[in-house]
């Protein structure tokens, strides 16, 4: 049996995050491209989520709830901006499949 590298995971789910990511950004580029008051609140959604998930998580850091090993507290991280980006990318999607009537 053969152990398995916790670096490596953490490799490829920072890779996985990226592309998840780059999908966001594009969403809400569109978006924004679109102009008028959708864009002024994405614009703004945008700049209070990166700050209110920066805030979470520098509190879950302080309070030890990422851990004490260096490859646990990347792994939370990461779980931590995924579930962010993800619920991101279904809000986005989820108006964009819909033809405007």
């Amino acid at each position: 049996m053969t152990a398995r590298n916790a670096w490596l995971r953490l490799g490829w789910d920072a890779w996985m995050l990226g592309i998840e990511a780059s999908s966001v950004i594009a969403l809400r580029v569109m978006k924004i491209a679109g102009g008028g008051a959708g864009a002024d609140a994405e614009t703004r959604r945008m700049v209070s989520e990166k700050i209110d998930s920066a805030v979470s998580l520098q509190n879950l850091a302080m309070s030890g709830g990422l851990g004490s090993m260096a490859a646990g507290a990347a792994s939370k991280t990461l779980t931590h901006y995924r579930r962010k980006v993800r619920a991101n990318r279904r809000r986005l999607t989820k108006g964009a499949t819909k033809p405007k009537t």
